[in-house]
């Protein structure tokens, strides 16, 4: 009869599985982006994950045109910009009342935008575009960026809210002794003391927009309008041509803009509430 393995012994068992199982996990993702890597500098790249052929640049100077890449791609930071600091704004409006004044109307209001956020973007897209034509918001920047907040708005109320909590209510209450308003102490004890909260906010909100296709391939018409996340479509020819190479080298351009937000943000994402103090018990 075999020995019973010890308990270390059973924990390293443990832990080989559970490395292996994140092994697995993490090859599905790194292989795609092994493939978009390699594929940008191959002179011959198809679908396979292969060393490539021979290294060049050409794909890159293919798709750095005006046309190709940086009008679609000052369009996508125009629309998921302006969207995105629209939705962090009216989150922050919209949860400070909901984390600060008690009602029994919160938690209902809460559970209602939370299943807001279950709903599909298909599912609505009718009657928004019947809407948008009837107000003359269709094929306008400024149209797509108000739906594309819309869409994102209530599960960053939701975050929020949250992480509008977590900010002691006693530096508040000094602050309007000392005669502040509302929005005095918002804007200058809850925000910055909730930094990680509104970085969150931003990228997620940010990230969702950036690689939205549906809702301006719905909204806009003007082919120059088109951001990057709708031109990308133009790699994919008749009869199921793919020009992968080109494709590949826009891919890491495209992801370079929501690389550079998480590397501004990340201090802010790795720390915490920088109360610092403020609260003594």
């Amino acid at each position: 009869m075999p020995p019973t393995p010890t308990l270390p012994a059973r924990r390293a068992q443990r832990r080989l599985a559970a490395d292996a199982g994140l092994l697995a996990v993490a090859a599905c993702f790194a292989l795609p982006l092994a493939w978009v890597v390699l594929s940008s500098l191959d002179t011959d790249a198809d679908l396979r994950v292969k060393a490539p052929s021979g290294i060049t640049l050409g794909n890159f100077d293919a798709v750095l045109t005006p046309e190709i890449t940086f009008r679609p791609l000052l369009n996508s930071l125009i629309l998921c910009g302006g969207g995105t600091a629209l939705t962090v704004v009216c989150a922050a409006l919209a949860a400070y009342p909901l984390s600060r004044f008690s009602s029994r109307l919160n938690r209902p209001f809460l559970l209602t935008i939370l299943f807001a956020t279950c709903l599909p973007i298909t599912a609505i897209m009718v009657p928004v575009y019947a809407l948008f034509v009837q107000v003359n918001l269709i094929d306008t920047m400024q149209g797509t960026i108000f739906f594309f907040a819309a869409s994102q708005l209530p599960f960053a109320v939701w975050l929020m809210k949250n992480f509008m909590d977590g900010v002691p209510r006693e530096l508040e209450e000094a602050a309007w002794t000392d005669g502040a308003s509302s929005l005095q102490s918002l804007l200058r004890i809850v925000l910055p003391l909730m930094g990680p909260g509104v970085a969150v906010v931003t990228v997620f909100s940010f990230v969702l927009m950036w690689g939205n296709f549906f809702v301006p391939f719905m909204l806009l018409l003007t082919p120059d309008q088109m951001p990057a996340a709708v031109s990308i479509n133009e790699f994919f020819g008749n009869r199921g041509t793919v020009v992968y190479g080109q494709l590949a080298a826009f891919s890491v351009i495209y992801s370079t803009p929501v690389l550079a937000l998480y590397v501004l943000v990340s201090r802010k994402l790795g720390g915490g509430f920088a109360l610092g103090g403020a609260v003594k018990g």
